[in-house]
């Protein structure tokens, strides 16, 4: 029976590397699915006053671009996903790891509007909730190997909601203040 609604409690420190508290400690307790949709809304509403001028900046030259970062979010959504569905099918095969600067340098995001990032943003998220919302209650805890450490499925999507969360702070803190008013 999949769950309409995803009132999970925060996965356990054993459910994924040390690495992704720092995401995961961005995610409030309570619905992990409404949190999900929520930070849809927001990161919409966050980039929809953005001109393309300000879709190319960046706070500092060894930086990405505003939309490479949202480029970057949506990479990793996808890939961490992806991790949610084989370890929710019981797939025993270890998945290997991706290195987050050489998907970026290799995207075209400079070359995409960033509304249309934005939109496959949104479209990558859309298709995280249908997933997650499939998942009955033991997909929900079952563990996998993913970059040569254990994870849950659930420690997953506290992952992606975490990770949309410290970019969009980045993004509110370090971005948008920074670029010049024309």
């Amino acid at each position: 029976m999949a769950t309409s609604r995803a009132v999970l409690p925060r996965p356990d420190a054993g459910e994924y590397a040390d690495y992704y508290q720092k995401y995961i400690s961005l995610v409030p307790a309570g619905d992990i699915l409404g949190i999900l949709e929520a930070e849809l809304r927001r990161m919409t509403t966050l980039l929809a006053a953005r001109s393309e001028r300000e879709g190319d900046f960046r706070y500092a030259p060894d930086k990405w671009s505003v939309k490479e970062v949202l480029g970057h979010v949506s990479d990793t959504e996808r890939i961490f996903a992806y991790r949610a569905l084989r370890i929710a099918r019981n797939d025993k095969t270890p998945i290997e790891g991706f290195e987050q600067d050489d998907y970026v340098k290799f995207a075209p995001f400079a070359k995409c509007k960033l509304a249309e990032i934005a939109d496959e943003f949104a479209q990558v998220r859309r298709a995280s909730l249908a997933l997650f919302r499939s998942l009955d209650e033991e997909a929900w805890l079952r563990r996998g190997i993913a970059n040569k450490n254990e994870v849950t499925v659930r420690a997953l999507a506290y992952i992606i909601a975490g990770h949309a969360m410290h970019h969009a702070a980045i993004l509110q803190d370090r971005y948008f203040p920074a670029i010049p008013r024309a």
